[in-house]
């Protein structure tokens, strides 16, 4: 939940599009974000009957829908439904993602490709296509990657879904140069939490994750969304950067 003092760090007029956003770290986003005042757009391949019951109870401030990230065309007519009900969108999360659970040599070429499509490829598709609309409206735009700290540290059994991640670090950097201030792009990397991705690394990895942890915990959404909000804030400088939240485990 947002701390009430922080209800104005992100303009109430402020339109976030949050890819993913039906469970876990993208549901608690949503949740914080309209909690912060922000009408919030979420879309995911399945729409959870929790992010439904938020779209019930605020229908003036919640636009859901059922898309996959890697549908071109469908997140087009999603973001167009946006504008349509919302206003224009202003802020993005790229939160949509998949997971993998298999030593490199036993990945299969199409889980490598599907990986990539659904990490890399679509989450630059859809910045692209969310910016030039920003762009052709003069909006000074925020753009929030969620990447991970697999990008940085390495784990065994995760090696395209870490090259993945860790170009996304790459593009934050490079697109916030090249959009020259006019719109602020950061990275948040989370460490591992409890979902269903981190599940495939089993109890004996979590648990070594745990102990070599400084804070002694598995990374909470709750201590991740706080940051995603500072990033999109009216007023901030923070640009270019990934911002580790992992309780040291990655030092």
């Amino acid at each position: 939940m947002s701390d009430p003092a922080d209800t104005q760090l992100v303009p109430p007029s402020s339109v976030v599009l949050v890819s993913g956003g039906s469970r876990g770290l993208g549901l608690a986003i949503v949740t914080d974000l309209l909690d912060a005042g922000v009408r919030v757009a979420a879309f995911a391949r399945t729409v959870t009957p929790e992010l439904e019951k938020l779209a019930a109870e605020r229908p003036d401030r919640v636009h859901v829908g059922s898309v996959d990230v890697t549908d071109l065309r469908a997140a087009q007519a999603f973001v167009r439904e946006v504008e349509q009900r919302l206003g224009p969108i202003d802020g993005i999360v790229n939160n949509a993602a998949v997971g993998q659970d298999s030593l490199h040599v036993h990945t299969a070429t199409d889980d490598i490709a599907r990986i990539i499509e659904t990490n890399l490829t679509a989450p630059l598709q859809l910045t692209r296509l969310v910016v030039r609309r920003m762009l052709g409206k003069g909006l000074r735009g925020r753009i929030v990657n969620i990447t991970s700290i697999c990008a940085q540290r390495g784990f065994p059994g995760l090696v395209a879904y870490s090259a993945t991640k860790g170009g996304m670090d790459a593009a934050t950097r490079s697109l916030a140069r090249e959009l020259g201030g006019r719109m602020l792009v950061n990275a948040v990397a989370p460490g591992f939490f409890a979902s269903e991705m981190s599940a495939v690394l089993g109890p004996t990895q979590l648990d070594q994750i745990v102990r070599r942890t400084p804070s002694g915990h598995l990374t909470d959404p709750l201590e991740v969304v706080p940051v995603v909000r500072m990033l999109l804030r009216e007023h901030t400088n923070i640009n270019g950067q990934v911002i580790v939240v992992d309780g040291a485990a990655s030092i």
